[in-house]
């Protein structure tokens, strides 16, 4: 790999944010909107319960980490769909660039995008409210890792998945972290679920972070075991994910389909 090209991408994008204001208010506008939402309501059920449930950490945590993988898979997909948008991708790959630089490229791109949303969320968090992210301590470290890591892996499957179908698969790129909230129990429980999505969630790195979040806070202690199953799951998504990225190009070279990335569907 060209760490030349590789910064290049990485430039590129950099470039791109700075010149266009509506770029930073999507990094930061839906991040403010679900803060101010859950924030607000987690403070009126916090009053209601009579403070007996710890519902504000509960909900403000949860957002802030679902917040994380979100802007981590867009910081992938969405600067890939940039360039399908543009019919930009066939001429990135008529130069020497070869795909593993691209995909490192967008990865370090999404760590950008993720520390600058996230960054900002938190200290929007505490001005609000109050609320200090780093009260998990060193559980917060893991915590952030094992979700960084699958949303990548999440980030590279929505990837290959328009590789594989096209520009069309745009709206199914964006509702993948959609369907992860509710799945991973990121507002709640996964024992409220019925038996057979519990089977699903378990299958998630992402429920064993929030159910060790909830953990945290109930007993200042999480299962270090249940930590271990979720960076496995993590890693394994990682590996099968970049498998599918790299198939998945190869497909579309072998069958003369790059003229969908290049014309309009």
């Amino acid at each position: 790999m060209s760490p030349t090209r590789i910064y290049s991408i990485v430039l590129r994008q950099v470039i791109l944010n700075r010149r266009s204001w509506g770029r930073w208010v999507g990094l930061l506008y839906w991040p403010t909107i679900d803060l101010v939402v859950w924030g607000t309501l987690s403070v009126f059920i916090q009053k209601a319960g009579g403070g007996q449930f710890n519902a504000f950490v509960f909900l403000i945590g949860s957002v802030i980490l679902m917040n994380f993988i979100w802007r981590s898979q867009q910081g992938i997909a969405v600067s890939f769909l940039e360039d399908v948008w543009t019919r930009n991708f066939v001429n990135l790959f008529s130069s020497p660039l070869t795909l593993g630089e691209y995909i490192v490229g967008l990865t370090a791109t999404a760590i950008l995008r993720v520390l600058f949303s996230i960054a900002a969320m938190c200290v929007l968090a505490w001005l609000l409210f109050a609320f200090n992210i780093f009260a998990f301590g060193f559980y917060l470290i893991p915590f952030l890792a094992i979700l960084f890591i699958f949303s990548v892996a999440v980030g590279f499957f929505s990837v290959g998945i328009t590789l594989r179908i096209g520009p069309s698969a745009e709206a199914l790129v964006w509702s993948i972290p959609a369907i992860i909230a509710p799945l991973s129990g990121a507002m709640y429980p996964i024992s409220v679920l019925p038996l057979w999505i519990q089977k699903i969630s378990l299958l998630l790195p992402s429920t064993y972070v929030f159910e060790g979040m909830r953990a945290v806070i109930v007993a200042g202690a999480f299962n270090t075991q249940a930590l271990g199953i979720a960076f496995l799951l993590s890693v394994f998504y990682l590996l099968f994910s970049i498998y599918y990225v790299f198939r998945s190009y190869r497909t579309v070279l072998r069958r003369g389909l790059f003229s969908r990335f290049s014309t309009t569907d």
